[in-house]
């Protein structure tokens, strides 16, 4: 995450930027349809790039001892993920997979999808989203293991360049008992798969 004691550039700042942006694209932003522009685009980069205003990691910190003996895999399918690649600001989405094997104690589940939310909303590569939400988990929670998947198409990759839509790129990242022992290895890949 960025220095809190960097000066980040104004509203009015990063609309000009924008209104840059439409110029240098060859078009006028004082033409009526692209008057607001620049402001909205600004917002919705606030909005998109919201895992820059706090760390994801707080939303673990809540935890359940009490789980009757339970220990299985926990997994949580199907996350929905949207980042930004940090090559060309250009969206890649799709689905998380997060599991892990608890060792005492159990989160929420909205906090592994808040998780994935938070760590997305920021510019970077799927391997070190991937990365993040493991590590994170397994800091936290202390778990016996983690695993995480991510299956995602990238706009870099289906809107230009090699223009190939339809292509998907998937991820993981196991650490512990997951990565480790070959039936929880297994266990979790079917789960993920939904067999």
């Amino acid at each position: 995450m960025p220095d809190s004691a960097n000066t980040r550039p104004t509203q009015a700042e990063a609309e000009a930027a924008v209104r840059i942006l439409i110029e240098w694209a060859g078009d006028d932003p004082d033409r009526e349809g692209l008057l607001e522009t620049p402001k909205r685009v600004a917002k919705a980069y606030r909005e998109l790039f919201a895992g820059y205003e706090s760390d994801p990691r707080d939303y673990l910190q809540r935890t359940f001892e009490e789980v009757g003996g339970y220990d299985e895999l926990v997994l949580l399918r199907d996350i929905p993920v949207v980042s930004f690649c940090e090559h060309h600001m250009l969206p890649f989405i799709g689905k998380a997979h997060v599991g892990y094997l608890p060792s005492n104690r159990v989160v929420g589940i909205s906090k592994l999808a808040r998780v994935v939310q938070g760590f997305g909303r920021r510019l970077q590569i799927q391997e070190k989203l991937t990365a993040e939400i493991a590590g994170a988990i397994c800091d936290i929670l202390k778990p016996k293991g983690v695993g995480v998947v991510i299956v995602s198409e990238h706009s870099c990759m289906t809107m230009r360049g090699v223009n190939t839509p339809g292509t998907r790129l998937t991820t993981s990242h196991l650490l512990g008992e997951v990565r480790d022992d070959p039936r929880t290895r297994q266990e979790f890949f079917e789960l993920v798969r939904g067999q």
